[in-house]
């Protein structure tokens, strides 16, 4: 059974406003950011087993890019993968629990959309 996810979703927004939403999607989901470029339009990102009290059961990483929609400037696509991980943070290839890195992706996306929604 395969762990990792791999989903894209476009946004009619302007890249730097779903790169800011995104980087808030991380700070409230509890997640640290490992590693970010603004310029290249990625986001390396570590989340704990526990997320607002919820024990999901495994830490994740979620590899995050996001690149101008080619049909339509103004529209962001990004694309994210996400994979459970060791508390070392080896990528976990077995003994991982069910759906832990489809719930955090579902919850990122759903932080960003509400962030795009209130600007």
């Amino acid at each position: 059974m395969p762990y990792t996810i791999e989903e894209k979703k476009t946004y009619p927004n302007p890249v730097d406003a779903v790169y800011a939403a995104a980087l808030g999607a991380v700070e409230g989901l509890e997640g640290k950011v490992v590693n970010q470029d603004s310029e290249a339009g990625t986001i390396e990102v570590k989340f704990n087993k526990t997320i607002h009290g919820k024990v999901l059961g495994d830490r994740t990483e979620a590899k995050i890019t996001l690149r101008a929609n080619e049909e339509s400037p103004d529209a962001t696509d990004v694309s994210a993968t996400i994979y459970p991980i060791d508390p070392v943070g080896r990528k976990l290839m077995f003994g991982a629990r069910k759906g832990v890195p489809r719930t955090v992706l579902n919850w990122f996306f759903a932080h960003i959309e509400h962030r795009l929604d209130n600007e």
